[in-house]
């Protein structure tokens, strides 16, 4: 029996759209807010301070080893969110649907993103569906906005860092695009490394819960262009040079090996599931004890350091004791990786 698939009716505005709504998004994202069914959500908020961000996810391909379309949509906003220090809470969403997707398909991502929310604790309580002829674009995007409320008096900006501050990565760098590349192009055989994609903002809760959060000076995830378009857009921002060290950044064999074979740089890939941290040096190593007792932080270190010269460059100095300059990516690397 052919599988049931998603007709441009769906997207009409009546019965057959409400239907796709009530039986599929709702049925999974279920709460009281979403439940009214309004153009918009009123939602009670503790903070007076709100930080507010927007995504859309068109990877492809949309399932991918260690994770899918929705469950990059909801990390990648409620990372978004956690790298300013803020608590993330609500979440809205809009689908643009290819007519005759499956509804197969649908439901998985549904459900991949409801178990997203729950490790995240948050709610997507606001969204929309389209749907479009086919051809008009591949298979499916999602668009994901959210709100997170911030504690008074955290700063922590991508202009806020310092001289002396210490550098760290929560973990592998490479994973998420190397997964990509390897099922888009099926080079399987090159390697079997999944993507890391997961929510950030329990290893930025422990910190705040340790009174740590004022340590912190700026934070970003390395999604497009890497740890190395990271490093270079803050050292702009905040007018400071970066040095790193090659040997104390943490790259899997596998990503190694597959860069090898791909004509890739490390430094450069894109990751859905890290930090970058800059910080006090002098809580620096309380920082990775606390992030190394988390769920994701376990392969964490301390990469490097702010130094005052060359302003607005990063350095990194050679597993040969030679240094280089980091330029930041001129092109992306490889597209649609999220």
């Amino acid at each position: 029996m052919e599988e049931k698939r998603i007709l441009l009716s769906h997207g009409s505005g009546g019965t057959m759209a409400r239907d796709l709504i009530d039986q599929y998004v709702v049925k999974h994202f279920e709460n009281p807010i979403l439940n009214l069914l309004n153009d918009q959500a009123v939602f009670p908020t503790s903070s007076s301070r709100l930080a507010f961000t927007t995504d859309s996810y068109v990877v492809d391909p949309i399932f991918f080893p260690g994770g899918d379309i929705g469950k990059l949509a909801i990390c990648g906003t409620v990372n978004d969110l956690a790298v300013c220090g803020a608590t993330p809470q609500y979440l809205s969403c809009s689908f643009m649907i290819e007519e005759g997707f499956l509804f197969s398909d649908l439901e998985k991502i549904l459900l991949s993103m409801k178990e997203a929310c729950k490790e995240a604790g948050v709610k997507i309580v606001t969204g929309d569906t389209k749907v479009v002829n086919r051809g008009s674009l591949d298979k499916i995007f999602i668009n994901t906005a959210g709100v997170g409320s911030l504690e008074e008096g955290l700063s922590i900006s991508g202009n806020k860092a310092l001289v002396g501050d210490k550098v760290l990565i929560t973990g592998f760098l490479g994973d998420h695009e190397i997964a990509i590349i390897s099922k888009r192009e099926n080079l399987g055989f090159v390697t079997h490394v999944q993507s890391d994609v997961a929510p950030m903002n329990g290893i930025v809760k422990a910190l705040l819960q340790k009174g740590l959060g004022s340590r912190l000076h700026a934070m970003r995830d390395p999604t497009r262009g890497g740890l190395a378009t990271v490093l270079n857009e803050i050292a702009a921002q905040s007018q400071i040079g970066v040095i790193i060290e090659e040997d104390k950044i943490p790259v899997r064999e596998e990503v190694k090996g597959a860069c090898e074979i791909l004509g890739f740089d490390p430094l450069y890939l894109a990751n859905e599931g890290k930090l970058v941290i800059f910080l006090d040096s002098q809580k620096a190593e309380e920082v990775l004890s606390v992030i190394k007792k988390t769920r994701y932080g376990s392969d964490a270190q301390i990469i490097g350091e702010v130094i005052a010269e060359p302003k607005g460059k990063v350095l990194m100095r050679t597993g040969i004791g030679g240094t280089r300059i980091v330029d930041m990516l001129a092109t992306e690397q490889f597209p649609r990786i999220c």
